[in-house]
This record gives C-alpha cells, sequence and structure tokens, in this order.
C-alpha cells in the first residue's frame, strides 16, 4: 500500500534536533570530478574530449586528504564513477583514510537531462564500479549539480529502489539550473511509495522569508568566509549538523584554462587562492564527520533505545 504523501510526493519527518550535550559534528562533502566536467563547462567541453584532457582530481584530493588528517577530521566523498574507473588508487586511498566513498553518479549527467531508465542505470553501474574498486557498501548519492528537482522527484523512488540510504542532492533554495524550491534545509527522513531516504541538504541561511546557499563550493570562494561560518553556527543553534560541499578543482589555482564566457571564467576560476586558507579555518573551527557516521550513530542509538527520533545527529567520541 502506497504511503500518503504531501509536497509533491514527499513527505518528510518532523525537525529533528539533538538531545545529546556531545559537540555537533557536521557533514565534510567533496564532489570529486575533473576540472573539466563541471555542468558550466557543458557547451565548451564535449564529452569525447575528456580522456585527451590532462587529469589534475588527484592534486586536490591529496590536498584535502592532507587536511582533513590535519584536523582530525573525516567526510564523504561523493565520486563519480568515470573518475573511479580511471584512478581506481585514488579512491582506495580515500577509503584507507577512514572516509566515506559514496556515488556522484557516472559521467555528470544531469538527473534533469536523463530519462528515469537512464538515471537507473546510472545509479546501478556507479554503485557498482565504486564497491568493487573500494571494497566498501556505496550508501549515499549526490546528483551533479544538485539536480534533483522539483520535476524529477521520481528520482528519489530510483535511489530507494537501487539500494541507497540516502541522498545529499536537494538543495532548498531558488537558483537558475538547480534547487528544490519549499525543501527542508536540515536533515530528515523522506517517506515515498518505494519507501523511505534519509535526506542531508546542503547548508542554507535564512534571509527573511528568502533561503540563501551558503553549503561550499563558488559560495565559499567568492564570498565572505562569514557566510557559511554563520550557516554552521545557524544549524548548531537548531541542533543539527550542517553538510559542506567543496570540489578537488577548487584547490587547484594552477589547473588549465578552458576558454569560457567571462562569467563562466569568473565563477569557476575566481577566488582559488583563497580555497585552502578557509578551509584551514573552517575545519579549525568546526568538527566534522562523514554522513555514514551520522547514520551509523543514529543506529546505535536506535538500539540502545535512547531517541526515538529518525535521527539523532551528534558525533560519538
Amino acid at each position: 500500500m502506497a504511503r500518503p504523501v504531501t509536497l509533491a510526493g514527499l513527505k518528510a519527518s518532523p525537525k529533528i534536533r539533538m538531545n545529546s550535550p556531545v559537540p555537533i559534528s557536521h557533514h565534510f562533502t567533496v564532489d570529486v570530478e575533473e576540472h573539466f566536467q563541471v555542468a558550466a563547462f557543458e557547451q565548451h567541453v564535449s564529452r569525447s574530449q575528456w580522456d585527451s584532457l590532462p587529469s589534475r582530481v588527484d592534486r586536490g584530493v591529496h590536498l584535502l586528504l592532507e587536511l582533513l588528517a590535519e584536523h582530525g577530521a573525516h567526510g564523504t566523498f561523493f565520486i563519480l564513477s568515470w573518475v573511479a574507473e580511471r584512478r581506481p588508487a585514488l579512491v582506495r586511498e580515500i577509503a584507507e583514510a577512514g572516509h566515506e566513498i559514496a556515488s556522484h553518479g557516472t559521467d555528470h549527467q544531469r538527473v534533469t537531462h536523463l530519462s528515469p531508465d537512464a538515471f537507473r542505470q546510472s545509479l546501478r553501474d556507479s554503485k557498482a564500479i565504486l564497491e568493487d574498486v573500494s571494497g566498501h557498501a556505496i550508501l549515499g548519492y549526490r546528483a551533479p549539480s544538485f539536480s534533483i528537482t522539483r520535476d524529477v522527484e521520481w528520482a528519489l523512488d530510483i535511489l530507494i529502489e537501487t539500494g541507497y540510504r540516502y541522498d545529499s542532492s536537494l538543495f532548498p533554495v531558488r537558483r537558475a539550473g538547480y534547487g528544490f524550491v519549499g525543501g527542508k534545509r536540515d536533515p530528515y527522513l523522506l517517506e515515498r511509495d518505494a519507501g523511505s531516504l534519509h535526506e542531508f541538504p546542503p547548508a542554507t541561511v535564512q534571509w527573511g522569508r528568502a533561503v540563501l546557499p551558503a553549503g561550499g563550493g563558488a559560495y565559499f570562494r567568492h564570498l565572505p568566509y562569514t557566510l557559511v561560518r554563520s550557516a554552521l553556527r545557524d544549524a548548531e543553534r537548531r541542533g543539527v549538523p550542517g553538510t559542506f560541499y567543496i570540489h578537488p578543482w577548487e584547490l587547484d589555482p594552477e589547473q588549465p584554462r578552458v576558454r569560457v564566457p567571462y562569467r563562466t571564467h569568473l565563477r569557476h576560476y575566481g577566488g582559488l587562492t583563497r580555497t585552502v586558507p578557509r578551509l584551514r579555518k573552517l575545519l579549525a573551527t568546526f568538527q566534522f564527520q562523514s554522513i555514514a557516521q551520522t547514520l551509523a550513530a543514529a543506529e546505535r542509538r536506535r538500539v540502545r533505545g535512547s531517541s526515538g527520533e529518525s535521527l539523532a545527529l551528534a558525533d560519538e567520541r
């Protein structure tokens, strides 16, 4: 029997609050892709060119691994299976450092550009490749460019059907090309006809009635550092973890330049020298863990019967 649903097929659990004196650990997440695979370059770099372009992903990933190790932090690495097939040793290195491996799909095609059958195949293929390379079960998914929107909510059912336990694609903002308008800002449990799925939206800030993106990426590089800091502090006041995201190419100011329009050039290449200093500050200020660690802690609490909530979101140390 289908579950009763609201919000165009989506029913969310009540807001989840923290009930532990342990400081909140936020989620540090990385979208692992090459510098030339970003959605903004789709009209300028064809997929047929990818294998002929210089790979730079190792540089950014290695620097991220060093920064996380320096601060005793762990994260979730959403990896394209296109990258995993060509850099299997890099995937294993991430996993051996204690970080979670999750799926970013196969070749960075937006969900809004895929049919349900093509999306299902992408999920199955990327999961199988990442599990084979890493030796770990794949629990989570993030859509390229946060491209699960109100128009493609069927993607949530397919995620459940293909064995994923959580998603981190529903960015509750209104932006050109992506945005799950009206979505919840904090982690929550989605109940769909196909089953249940945990959702971990990227961090945001609320300004009046507007919800503004503040989870990382270009917003981290171009806007004042205080934006992301405020988003995470605000999440702590609400008793929940915030989800931060970054890309390896954002730590690589020396990456080759692709000839693109000025605004695209500014968005992609602007502020690259700020990324590492700001990451050091962020990692020194907040505690971070992987999304899988949050889910595991929630499971332990449920087993102990200490909380009736769907998620208990404090790290246990």
